[in-house]
């Protein structure tokens, strides 16, 4: 037998194509899972069932041979999430539990909901897990008796809009703490008018918000490396927020933004976090690829470097047959609104994970003040200088007086950081600091001698 046509990794063989309509919406990749041999394609229509046919669980061969899932025909819907629940060795991918022998059960209470993550539960983990839905609803999913429950919505909990308004994305649990996240972010969360995003957490007591800002992806690896790891971003820049076991707390660090075309709820599905290379994760984050340790020494990460940039929506990646294996959401009529893109369509994309440094070369903006009122004395968020080229920084002073900012740099990576040179800046007026070609540290602070309002941006090419 032949193998089948590849360019440049991608088989065209192994397209998820949806039906040419009406109505023609969405066919994007949400999840993958390797499972006992197979590779597990989840795809997703725009919304839920009805939104756009052609909406089914595919299993891939070794041989790259491509099965729709007969029990999954007709089960439609946004699927994107996936869980491996050892204690009962089952694969839960959508509304779908998949055992060692491939055998399917699809959990009806599940299917009409638009489920975004799966993860471990806080008091009774060999049997049960917890199922996130976009909208914000959060089941109990019985493993052993097949029964899902809802036991919270998180627009009560959280004080966030239900259907439509609302873009709940994944959850995470690990150190006693069930982790959420939503995404919302349109015109009022850049004017600073509003902040409907979350990152929260549930202590098995009552919830807490840690972040009003839009966040789009969780992961770690679980207790190994005393970390959990949450991507989010703001006006200002990318933000990734790091749970830490040993001072028992969250930390926000900043990162460029490659593109501005992740500003927005609907161009942000789906972020994620996995590990992809032996007890190493790779992160993408707002159209960057990081590589990220799981280790945080003295509760600070420093693990944290460039990749690449790229364009692509990325649904989901894994390592499958010593391969990385990606799945995009590739082409969206969009109900009309795209006239130029006439079929909904996705594939997956086959290589290693060193073929990510041959994809565009690092770079970005962004920074940790955007109109920032800051408090004089007090330094910023630390934001990532290591794994670019040429770096400068534009400070603008929004206010009345004349203000210095002094520069920090921590070369080593461990939270400790020291004065590198200080910039004055006039009221009204843009000052432009430049850095030496090659100049680098893990990380950048600025800090401020007075109170005032200011923006600090980085740019790196």
């Amino acid at each position: 037998m032949n193998p089948p046509l590849s360019v440049s990794g991608i088989y065209p063989s192994l397209a998820q194509v949806g039906d040419f309509g009406p109505p023609r919406s969405e066919l994007g990749i949400g999840a993958l899972m390797p499972w006992n041999g197979k590779l597990y394609v989840q795809n997703y229509n725009s919304h839920k069932a009805g939104s756009g046919a052609g909406v089914s669980l595919r299993r891939i061969s070794a041989d790259l041979s491509m099965e729709v899932v007969p029990e999954t025909l007709g089960v439609d819907g946004t699927y994107t999430n996936r869980f491996v629940h050892f204690p009962t060795s089952t694969l839960i991918i959508g509304p779908h539990l998949i055992d060692p022998e491939h055998k399917i059960t699809t959990i009806e209470e599940l299917r009409p909901h638009r489920l975004c993550g799966t993860s471990r539960h806080l008091t009774d983990p060999d049997r049960k897990v917890y199922v996130l839905a976009m909208e914000g609803e959060v089941f109990e999913l019985d493993l052993l008796d097949r029964k899902a429950v809802q036991v919270w919505d998180l627009n009560d909990e959280l004080g966030t809009e239900g259907e439509f308004k609302v873009h709940y994305k994944d959850c995470y649990t690990s150190f006693g703490r069930l982790v959420v996240c939503s995404n919302e972010y349109a015109e009022e969360e850049w004017r600073g008018e509003r902040s409907r995003g979350r990152l929260a957490e549930y202590d098995g007591t009552a919830w807490k918000i840690i972040e009003e800002k839009p966040f789009t992806g969780i992961g770690g690896r679980h207790e190994f490396g005393g970390t959990i790891f949450a991507t989010g971003w703001d006006a200002a820049s990318a933000i990734l927020e790091v749970y830490t076991e040993a001072d028992d707390r969250w930390t926000r660090y900043r990162l460029p933004k490659a593109s501005h075309c992740f500003d927005h709820k609907w161009q942000t599905e789906w972020p994620r976090i996995r590990e992809v290379e032996h007890e190493r994760l790779l992160m993408d984050h707002h159209g960057m690829y990081y590589e990220l340790s799981p280790w945080a020494y003295g509760g600070r990460v420093w693990g944290v470097r460039p990749i690449s940039t790229h364009l692509a929506v990325l649904g989901d990646f894994c390592s499958w047959q010593g391969m990385l294996v990606t799945g995009t959401d590739s082409a969206s009529p969009s109900h009309g609104l795209s006239p130029t893109t006439a079929e909904p369509q996705s594939n997956l994309w086959f290589g290693k994970i060193d073929d990510l440094w041959s994809y565009g070369k690092p770079a970005g903006w962004g920074g940790p003040w955007w109109s920032e009122s800051v408090i004089g004395g007090v330094p910023s968020d630390p934001y990532l200088m290591t794994g670019f080229d040429g770096k400068c920084l534009h400070l603008e002073n929004h206010g009345r007086l004349a203000i210095t900012v002094t520069i920090e740099i921590d070369f080593h990576g461990h939270g400790r950081f020291g004065a590198y040179a200080s910039v004055e800046v006039d009221p009204g007026r843009v000052v432009t600091h430049v850095f030496p070609q090659g100049f680098s540290a893990h990380w950048v602070r600025l800090v401020s001698d007075l109170d005032a309002t200011v923006s600090g941006q980085f740019f790196y090419s």
